[in-house]
């Protein structure tokens, strides 16, 4: 459900808020209330992708409007017609594979055949920590261009991001604002949690 999903928001630099997203939007229209010129982004946790809430009216108003925005895929996917007898579709979808005569000969020999032979392989290589790293990368550049792009050692730091360098990210990342560094690290522990 969206209004459950982590995020953090922020005012400015400054952390204001973190945890599920109904309870952060509380918090960030807490502080438009206070000042309506303040400047206010929510990241998601997982994508660090901004996530727009419509804060006009009452907090019941935004939470409505927020529970509404939530249950509006769901009910999407219910009015879905039911599929008769016959294979499942699954979201199969057939491509042409060009591969040596050695490899068909593997594939054949197989349990199961060359599509879940090729299907448990593809399986096996997003569980060996590529994709895991390659998101966190992605999610830590994300918010670290929304946030601190114009901080100093910017660039310095994305390099190092994408390097896997740890101890230059930290070092070129010291300087920036304590909540914005604090988040970035966070984001970006993915990446480096393999290297020792």
């Amino acid at each position: 459900m969206q209004q459950q999903r982590p995020c953090t928001a922020f005012h400015g630099s400054l952390r204001i808020a973190s945890g599920p997203l109904s309870e952060v939007a509380l918090r960030a229209k807490a502080v438009l209330d206070q000042d309506e010129t303040a400047s206010i982004l929510i990241f998601d946790n997982a994508t660090a992708h901004p996530i727009d809430v419509d804060f006009r009216g009452t907090p019941g108003d935004m939470l409505r409007r927020l529970e509404k925005s939530a249950s509006a895929p769901a009910k999407q996917t219910q009015a879905k017609p039911r599929r008769g007898p016959g294979r499942p579709k699954l979201g199969v979808v057939a491509r042409e594979v060009t591969l040596l005569p050695r490899h068909w000969d593997w594939l054949k020999t197989q349990p199961g055949g060359a599509s879940v032979a090729l299907r448990k392989l593809v399986e096996e290589a997003k569980r060996g920590n590529g994709d895991d790293i390659r998101q966190s990368q992605e999610a830590a550049y994300r918010f670290m261009s929304a946030m601190a792009g114009n901080e100093a050692g910017f660039e310095e730091a994305a390099r190092a991001l994408f390097a896997g360098n740890k101890e230059r990210f930290a070092a070129e990342t010291e300087a920036w604002p304590r909540d914005v560094r604090n988040h970035a690290q966070a984001l970006a522990k993915g990446v480096f949690q393999t290297q020792t």
